[in-house]
């Protein structure tokens, strides 16, 4: 019996945790996105500081989503 309901906590843990890991990814894809879309409007008007600024945000906010969904996948395969 402790191990069937051991196994359903386990089972809300993980459904939970994968519903915040999916939301974090989306957010910092959606702000990737926009680093990428304010270089893009602002173009020639940025100087090269906050161009580098926004390329370096774009980058962190990347790899923070792909760490989000790398959670995630691994919690699936265990």
């Amino acid at each position: 019996m402790k191990d069937v309901v051991n196994k359903a906590a386990d089972a809300v843990h993980d459904a939970v945790e994968n519903a915040r890991d999916t939301v974090n990814e989306a957010s910092h894809r959606t702000e990737a996105h926009a680093e990428e879309e304010k270089r893009r409007v602002a173009g020639d008007t940025m100087t090269p500081s906050e161009k580098a600024d926004s390329v370096i945000n774009e980058g962190k906010n990347r790899v923070q989503a792909e760490w989000d969904k790398t959670k995630r996948d691994v919690r699936r395969e265990t």
